[in-house]
């Protein structure tokens, strides 16, 4: 493990084949990958790893310190901090899913002239996916991490040192606060405030706003405490419903 994290982190040079635009600027100690792609007025600071047939486009920026790593796709305009590991497959900036029905019903794309913005010390897991606001930003702050094969839609933005389980969705417009911590495979719905310290149990539905500090479960979710009352009920709701039905039969019985 030691040997596999040494060399990781000190691969240095450029290989070939890879293509550079001559307006791209590159820092100290950089490595490009063979394959790799680096778009035009994108800037690279010093000591980022850019693995093979990753593709960076025009105008981005990359700061310090940072590993993009293998089949990784930057779109144009995004902005990512220093100290930051974008995981193999994945795609930061693509269109959100932005359409509107014509006058004969036909879906014509919304255009997303807004940017992703990720901060320092941000992990983004592999096949996970960030896509462009439609107008202003997209952003990760500071020290989120996101597991595998996540979707953020646009416009949507993730507060300090959050963390977020594989295969979760957030919808577009969403605001998720700091320091909170969600499971795998929550859906939440666009256009909601969640706040700060919230823990989110795995497979939960969010629907409406959250307050600071809540933990909770379910879809729609809801308390974690009653949710565990309420699952004692769920899961005998067939004994319940049998019993209730040999009440009905004995008070109709005694009725006649």
């Amino acid at each position: 493990m030691a040997f596999y994290n040494e060399v990781k982190n000190n691969k240095t040079g450029r290989e070939a084949p890879h293509f550079l635009a001559s307006s791209a600027r590159v820092g100290k100690n950089e490595y490009l990958g063979a394959f790799s792609y680096i778009g035009e007025n994108v800037v690279i600071g010093d000591n980022v790893k850019i693995y093979p047939n990753s593709y960076i486009g025009d105008n981005s920026v990359i700061g310090d310190n940072s590993t993009i790593f293998s089949g990784v796709k930057i779109y144009s305009e995004t902005q990512i901090g220093n100290n930051c590991k974008i995981h193999s497959g994945c795609t930061i900036g693509s269109d959100g899913f932005g359409f509107a029905p014509d006058d004969e019903g036909n879906y014509k794309a919304i255009p997303q002239i807004g940017n992703v913005i990720i901060e320092d010390f941000v992990d983004i897991g592999s096949g996970s996916t960030i896509d462009r606001a439609t107008l202003g930003s997209t952003i990760i702050r500071e020290g989120v991490k996101l597991d595998n094969q996540i979707q953020i839609a646009h416009n949507v933005e993730i507060g300090k040192n959050t963390v977020i389980a594989a295969q979760t969705g957030v919808a577009g417009s969403t605001k998720i606060g700091e320091n909170c911590m969600i499971g795998g495979q929550v859906g939440i719905a666009g256009h909601l405030t969640l706040g700060n310290n919230l823990q989110i149990q795995a497979q939960s539905g969010i629907s409406k706003n959250l307050k600071d500090g809540l933990k909770v479960q379910g879809t729609p979710a809801f308390d974690y405490g009653d949710y565990f009352k309420s699952y004692v009920h769920f899961k005998n709701l067939s004994q319940l419903a049998a019993s209730v039905n040999e009440l009905e039969k004995k008070i109709n019985t005694q009725n006649l």
